[in-house]
């Protein structure tokens, strides 16, 4: 029987084929440039229509986030529009942790990946989609390493000055399925939600803070190695000039509301992380940050606040991370929002688990949250 084929050279593509037997191959995952971050992994194979493929992923007990494997099933698309999931089991006695996954493909050609890919070509689809509204300036705020730019769109007229950003953590491709469906909310004209988001507020909105880690397929860091949201307390141009073009975007227009959106490879729910342990905390401040938790928990089933991170104690913010640093430097309400790459437990997909569709119909419920908080 001929062997399959498995390749990786392409947008955000990441894996190495240890060896290949038939339908069966053993793999294992690159580390980030630099880094010793590895997790994010997407490849294609072809060869294999009909066949029942095992594809075995090992020495992942060094990953960067082991539990992260337990109860998750890789994504996997033959057409590249629709992900669905495939069944995967993990073995951390095998190989140095073993994930492996089965699936027969109904055509020649499937990719397999950590999570849906939001490609590099995608992202300027959206921005130029989005620059093209009504209403709607579009701004570079600097280059990356790479030469790609940090894209940035404006809009409304309001005196409320929101910022929405995603995908620090390159990995964390549903950040950027949710920056599609707020983009799809805030241009579309009709929609009363962004109508009145645009009247109250000015927002701006960077959908990919770190292209090219995006496009080189690295679970968290730049092309440097560097991992971004551990620089927005003294950002530099020789490591991270993806922070610097942003924070001093911030510097210029002010700050009142920000989310900083992301994925988290171990918790199965949507959960937000504040800005707890911050040095100039308020009890105003905090109860911001409460009101919303606690509008975005009553309107949709997909967001909890039982589960998440342990909050800080007092005074021990990382001011290194943007949602605590946006706090402290603006007096911001600031949160980050993190999505699973499993499945939501409270609201279970045993075919898609979390998906681009749940991403962004949860940006749209985030966006109708934040018209309910102005108004309280």
């Amino acid at each position: 029987m001929t062997d399959i084929c498995i390749n990786a050279a392409f947008d955000s593509g990441n894996i190495d084929i240890v060896s290949i037997n038939g339908a069966h191959a053993t793999l294992k995952i690159r580390h980030d440039k630099d880094s010793e971050f590895k997790q994010w992994f997407h490849f294609r194979v072809w060869g294999a229509a009909g066949r029942t493929l095992t594809l075995k992923i090992v020495n992942l007990n060094d990953s960067a986030y082991p539990d992260g494997w337990q109860h998750y099933n890789s994504c996997v698309s033959e057409d590249r529009e629709y992900w669905n999931r495939a069944p995967s089991s993990f073995d951390r006695d095998e190989n140095d942790g073993t994930l492996t996954i089965r699936y027969t493909p109904a055509s020649d050609i499937a990719y397999f990946a950590y999570f849906a890919p939001y490609s590099i070509e995608r992202h300027h689809d959206l921005v130029a989609e989005a620059a093209a509204s009504e209403g709607v300036a579009y701004h570079s705020l600097g280059l990356s390493h790479d030469g790609q730019s940090i894209d940035c769109l404006s809009m409304g007229e309001g005196e409320t000055v929101i910022w929405l950003y995603a995908r620090q953590h390159p990995g964390e491709s549903m950040a950027e399925w949710w920056m599609e469906g707020a983009l799809e909310t805030l241009c579309d004209s009709a929609d009363p939600i962004g109508r009145t988001l645009r009247q109250k507020c000015r927002l701006h909105i960077v959908p990919n803070c770190n292209p090219d880690g995006s496009y080189r397929g690295h679970l968290r860091t730049n092309a440097k190695g560097i991992n971004l949201n551990r620089e927005w307390d003294t950002p530099t141009a020789e490591k991270s000039p993806e922070v610097l073009a942003i924070r001093n975007a911030m510097d210029e227009t002010g700050v009142h509301f920000a989310m900083d959106i992301h994925g988290d490879e171990a918790i199965p729910a949507v959960f937000l992380a504040g800005f707890e342990g911050i040095p100039s905390w308020t009890e105003d401040q905090g109860e911001s940050f409460r009101a919303y938790r606690s509008i975005l928990e009553r309107r949709t089933p997909d967001f909890q606040t039982s589960r998440g991170y342990p909050v800080t104690a007092p005074g021990k913010a990382n001011l290194s991370m943007s949602t605590n640093q946006v706090a402290e430097r603006f007096g911001a309400c600031s949160m980050t929002l993190e999505m699973p790459f499993k499945d939501n437990n409270d609201l279970p997909d045993p075919e898609q688990g979390w998906s681009p569709e749940r991403c962004k119909f949860l940006a749209r419920d985030c966006l109708a949250s934040l018209v309910e908080w102005l108004d309280r």
